[in-house]
């Protein structure tokens, strides 16, 4: 028996090294083929501009959106190509088991169940339709590039693009570092128990604040009656969440510019001629961890209000490429509880809730926004709250401003600290209401002018006596009460200035200084006092902190000390109040040695540190983290930091009286995102270091003026 297994084991391997073979010499069935040209199905023509920035035309809507992914391919395919892979649950497939997690998050949250049963129902006709167009634009694209595609991707369907925004929106808050956190060796936070107290704890709110900008004046606080509106997102510069710019128009309504990521067939947030809006990321508390009850004679029944309950249990499967292109597939247990997916893990078993479970309408409500015309319909849109989160910013050619803290706001039992874990054997912690669009702060109109929001507390908005008041809200819900640099800087900007132009608009957007409120201040202050171990680096460095002035202008001598000693506190994951003087110490005496080892010196002109590289380009900047011109930097050689996230798609809009658009943008490298051979890898770069825009073309004649190419998809010959 012996034998015959090992002849049976080599037999086995000797088949396996002979397809293994098979797979490297000769290719796998060419997916092209399933491919058919799209290219006549679709009435489009872009127009490069001579930034290389888009503008798709189009008949019908589906046509715009046919031409923008194809144009979008043309800069970031890859990019684009892996989204979709993601969202199919495919990338261990195509890359191998290290990507295996987000394969098995897919399947453990029942992605593809829900758009497979929601595509055709939940979805307008005019959704699905640009959506398939969004799906044609890019197999197209791939059909005439078949070298650059990854076969486990095609064809690309519209329920593709539904599912990849399934998909991206829960990792906005966290659900898979939530999940990621269940599968440590150990558990990591405690159990809550119903309190004596009906008040719920309340949350940490000083988080990640890497953050994104967005305010809003309106004509009773501009100087000369117009309306104005900075939209100012600060994302990764490279990656599935960086941004594109492109201009969309159709002969069916659609007249919108504005940035959007890999594999999104609308505009995320931009504007129209008539309305425009900004987002930024809110952090409420959207995902609850229950620890679930297990029935000690069978592991498959967990306890609900006094009875046991059959967990629905599947072994789904992990197709995974080992090399070449050999591929295995495993099988891995996905659990499901009437609260939601569940782990089993040796700590315990876990159920995981988290807002929008089972919601696919997101690109819907972001299409409507697209096409509303006044704050009536783009109002109607949001009332959708198919977006789980996301503060909103809005203004309009009326003179009409507008917040709200947008979210599904899960309505929770009162009484357990549910920053916790909280016990999964009563209904009373299985919420399924949200707070009402109605009642989520927010604030139309101001007498005071102006709003703002920069990942901030919406308890402090706008000026005056019209914020939402913040004792009408459960701490349960989890909303943030901090105020970031950027919020109390642009507030006192603001507040500063009764009649308010558009160049000062500008350059408070640009503002560099860190507000005498913020943390760092209170990082040098604590420094002026504290006792210093009598080191002469530290004593040196401690004095030229303590007389910076908070600024990070280019040429501050200063400011490189001080952010290379406090960003790592920043980048912390939350940004500390009454860090202890040691801590200080130890970060200001890391941060003079990098100086003095690279420079000999400490002063040191903060552009010489701070650089924007892109290929062969290496600029010098001001700004930085939780700057208003916000810049979040990585460590290179030779005492420099390299801009990695912060400003990126930068955005400037406004209405003059009579109700006329113009707006001015800027990218921090160029429309071509992966292309370094093109010229528009890096051409925006000089103006983004400078601080300086270019102008945003919306009429024909004007991109006509400044034409770069002009083409339909599907115009050159296969290769």
């Amino acid at each position: 028996m012996l034998q015959f297994s090992k002849k049976f084991l080599f037999i086995i391997l000797a088949a396996i090294a002979v397809l293994a073979a098979a797979f490297l010499v000769y290719p796998s069935q060419d997916a092209i083929e399933f491919l058919p040209s799209s290219a006549d199905d679709y009435q489009v023509k872009i127009l490069r501009d001579t930034w290389g920035v888009p503008h798709v035309f189009g008949k019908t809507d589906a046509d715009a959106v046919y031409g923008l992914a194809y144009a979008h391919a043309e800069d970031d395919f890859p990019t684009i190509q892996n989204a979709l892979l993601a969202a199919r649950g495919k990338l261990a497939a195509a890359y191998g088991e290290d990507l295996a997690p987000n394969d098995y998050m897919v399947q453990l949250f029942k992605i593809w169940d829900f758009v497979d049963a929601k595509y055709e129902t939940e979805l307008s006709p005019e959704t699905r339709a640009i959506c398939e167009a969004y799906a044609a634009g890019i197999n197209q694209y791939a059909r005439e590039h078949p070298d650059a595609i990854v076969p486990e991707a095609y064809p690309i369907t519209g329920k593709d693009i539904v599912a990849g925004f399934v998909h991206k929106v829960p990792l906005f808050f966290n659900a898979h570092l939530v999940l990621q956190e269940l599968f440590e060796e150990e558990r990591k936070r405690e159990v809550s128990g119903k309190l004596a107290s009906l008040e719920t704890p309340g949350f940490e709110h000083w988080r990640d604040i890497a953050g994104s900008n967005a305010f809003a004046v309106s004509p009773k606080r501009s100087e000369d009656g117009k309306t104005l509106l900075a939209i100012n997102s600060h994302q990764p510069w490279e990656g599935p969440v960086a941004w594109y710019e492109a201009h969309l128009h159709s002969e069916e309504g659609l007249d919108i510019v504005g940035g959007v990521f890999p594999g999104a067939p609308v505009i995320l947030h931009g504007h129209n001629r008539d309305l425009g809006w900004a987002h930024t990321v809110n952090m409420p508390d959207l995902v609850d961890v229950y620890v679930l009850e297990i029935n000690p004679d069978n592991p498959n029944q967990y306890r609900y209000d006094g009875e046991w309950r059959d967990l629905e249990s599947r072994m789904v499967p992990i197709d995974v490429k080992l090399f070449g292109l050999m591929n295995w597939t495993f099988e891995r247990e996905a659990l499901w509880s009437i609260h939601g997916p569940v782990v089993r893990r040796p700590h315990g078993t876990y159920a995981i809730r988290f807002s929008g479970f089972g919601e696919i309408r997101q690109i819907e409500q972001w299409f409507r926004m697209n096409k509303s015309r006044n704050f009536e319909e783009w109002h109607q849109a949001m009332k959708m709250s198919a977006l789980p989160m996301f503060n909103t910013v809005y203004a309009d050619r009326e003179g009409s401003i507008y917040y709200i803290y947008n979210g599904q706001l899960p309505m929770r039992a009162e009484g357990y600290d549910w920053s916790q874990y909280v016990p999964g054997n009563v209904s009373e912690t299985l919420w399924e209401d949200y707070l009402s669009f109605a009642d989520l702060p927010q604030v139309l109109n101001p007498d005071a002018g102006y709003l703002q929001n920069c990942n901030s507390s919406p308890f402090q908005t706008t000026g005056g006596t019209e914020n939402p008041d913040i004792n009408a809200f459960s701490t349960s819900l989890g909303i943030e009460t901090n105020m970031t640099n950027r919020a109390l800087r642009i507030r006192e900007l603001f507040e500063a200035d009764p009649e308010i132009s558009e160049a000062e608009f500008y350059d408070y957007k640009y503002d560099m200084a860190y507000s005498q409120k913020s943390a760092i201040a209170e990082y040098v202050k604590a420094l002026s006092t504290a006792e210093l171990p009598g080191n002469p680096l530290i004593d040196e460095a401690v004095a030229l902190l303590t007389s910076w002035d908070l600024q990070t202008d280019p040429d501050n001598t200063i400011a490189a000390l001080g952010i290379m000693s406090f960003q790592p506190l920043v980048h912390a994951g939350k940004y500390q109040r009454n860090v202890p003087d040691s801590v200080l110490i130890m970060k200001v005496f890391d941060a003079a040695r990098k100086l003095q080892k690279a420079y000999k010196r400490l002063e040191v002109p903060w552009k010489d540190v701070n650089r924007l590289v892109r290929g062969e380009v290496n600029y010098g900047m001001g700004g930085g983290p939780d700057i208003l011109h916000a810049v979040h930097s990585e460590d290179i050689k030779n005492g420099r930091l390299r801009a990695k996230a912060g400003d990126s798609y930068i955005l400037m809009v406004s209405w003059d009286e009579n109700g006329e658009v113009s707006s001015k943008s800027i990218h921090q490298f160029g429309s071509a995102t992966l292309d370094d051979t093109s010229p528009h890898y890096a051409d925006q770069a000089p103006l983004f270091a400078k601080r300086q825009m270019k102008p945003v073309w919306m009429d024909e004649a004007d991109i006509r003026a400044n034409l770069e190419r002009e083409y339909s998809p599907g115009q050159e010959p296969l290769p």
